[in-house]
């Protein structure tokens, strides 16, 4: 990675990268952004405190503390770093994390999993419905083997013999968290379960739609809400002034 990287977006997931790829790269436009992706071969055990220090290991070189950015367990991934080791994170953007932050749509879908008796491609078209609404055939069964690749390839805490729970961790560093509305697997509970460990200058940014992974419906959105906390907080840090935490939902933006 660069030494002039200001920004880091964490992925966990190559068979998800697609929903990134709209808001990283119009925010690398702006900014310099480096893009670090996990994978795992499918005999490897999926391990988080192993991700984390490679996370480590990857910024060791890098000589100035940066922003971090990830969704879903990308942002689990950023989270738990940022917690580890706050002097190398300026500030951390999480998409889609709730306060409980393993909460995500792998443990939707072993929920489901044990709950209905139905067949593994039932229950992945109806997560599909669950997560992006109703789809033309072509575009449900794309959506259905990207998630279906995420299942067997990517980093997760679950699995279909164990589901686990975290409690909220915990950051000394700047924090903005984002959320949709409309998404079922972070509701509303969750985002604003983050209200009570906001710090000075922190946020809790809900916009009206688009659902789990509303950063690709939404990239401009999403990267003027990721470039005006960064800007208010540099311009905080150097006056020296209070600063109550924010928490908004942008009602009619849309």
């Amino acid at each position: 990675m660069s030494n002039l990287a200001d920004a880091l977006w964490l992925n966990t997931s190559s068979s998800l990268r697609h929903f990134d790829q709209q808001l990283v790269n119009q925010l690398s436009q702006t900014m310099r952004l480096a893009y670090w992706e996990y994978r795992q071969s499918p005999d490897e055990p999926s391990c988080m405190e192993t991700a984390v220090t490679l996370v480590h290991d990857y910024l060791k070189s890098h000589n100035k503390p940066i922003h971090l950015i990830g969704h879903s367990t990308g942002g689990l991934l950023a989270l738990m770093y940022a917690n580890k080791h706050p002097e190398r994170v300026k500030s951390l953007t999480l998409l889609s994390v709730g306060v409980h932050p393993t909460v995500d749509w792998k443990a939707h879908y072993y929920v489901q999993f044990q709950l209905m008796p139905c067949s593994r491609q039932v229950l992945l078209e109806k997560t599909v419905e669950t997560l992006f609404g109703y789809q033309k055939l072509a575009t449900r069964l794309r959506l259905m083997s990207m998630l279906d690749r995420d299942l067997k390839e990517s980093l997760s805490v679950h699995s279909l013999l164990k589901r686990t729970s975290l409690s909220p961790i915990p950051v000394s560093v700047p924090l903005m968290v984002c959320g949709s509305e409309d998404d079922v697997i972070v509701d509303n509970q969750e985002l604003q379960g983050w209200r009570s460990m906001l710090k000075t200058g922190d946020r809790v940014v809900q916009v009206p739609q688009g659902g789990h992974f509303f950063h690709h419906f939404y990239p401009q959105l999403v990267q003027d809400k990721i470039l005006n906390f960064w800007s208010e907080m540099e311009w905080f840090s150097t006056q020296g002034e209070a600063k109550t935490p924010i928490c908004s939902t942008l009602k009619g933006y849309l």
